[in-house]
């Protein structure tokens, strides 16, 4: 009996929640919380000011069963963009029928027509499936990396806004230490005469967990 056929096609407003229920399945299966919603989909991957993503869903008899989500960075050392894949996700009754591949297929298509030079994205170290998967596209896994992240409260604080809840107001950022050298502590700057010095902004208050 003939295999039903794949089909793979741009996700779409209407899509927002399809693309949802992909990315709660993605979640499950990586033991992670469920956060995405159809609103933020449609307003970060459809908006009208700025997308921040694109998506692929792969369909098997008309029923969604896989989903690609990826945007660009940009190579300095190739001189060239980056298709960055975020997201590739297959559920898990719908595997083994090629629908994984289909996607990446179709990715590799838009970043050659694009003009990229490289497709990248990440996998989970446990994911021994999807790492035999990948290297027997000769894809290269580049452990020397270490994914480097900020978020919730360290970010805020990087970004020197307060915690206090219902208040946005940024505070300037401490200003760097300059480390003593064997010659000894820095000299103070010598201010001219009649000028008055600046006032300093003030060290970031701790934040409470």
């Amino acid at each position: 009996m003939p295999r039903a056929p794949l089909t793979i096609r741009p996700g779409t407003p209407r899509d927002a929640a399809i693309i949802t229920a992909l990315i709660h399945g993605l979640a499950d299966y990586e033991r992670l919380p469920r956060r995405t919603t159809p609103g933020a989909i449609r307003r970060h991957g459809f908006g009208r000011r700025r997308r921040h993503f694109e998506t692929l869903i792969c369909r098997l008899d008309g029923r969604p069963i896989g989903l690609a989500l990826y945007t660009f960075t940009y190579s300095t050392f190739l001189a060239q963009p980056t298709l960055w894949l975020e997201d590739l996700f297959v559920r898990p009754e719908a595997r083994g029928r090629g629908a994984g591949l289909a996607l990446l297929r179709a990715l590799a298509r838009i970043a050659v027509r694009r003009g990229c030079g490289r497709m990248e994205w990440t996998v989970l170290d446990w994911n021994r499936p999807a790492i035999r998967f990948y290297r027997a596209l000769d894809a290269e896994l580049k452990r020397e990396w270490i994914l480097t992240r900020l978020s919730g409260e360290p970010l805020a604080r990087l970004a020197g806004i307060t915690s206090r809840p219902g208040s946005a107001r940024a505070r300037p950022p401490s200003r760097p230490h300059t480390p003593t050298t064997a010659a000894g502590p820095p000299r103070p700057r010598r201010r001219a005469p009649g000028r008055a010095a600046r006032p300093r902004p003030g060290r970031p208050r701790p934040q409470r967990a």
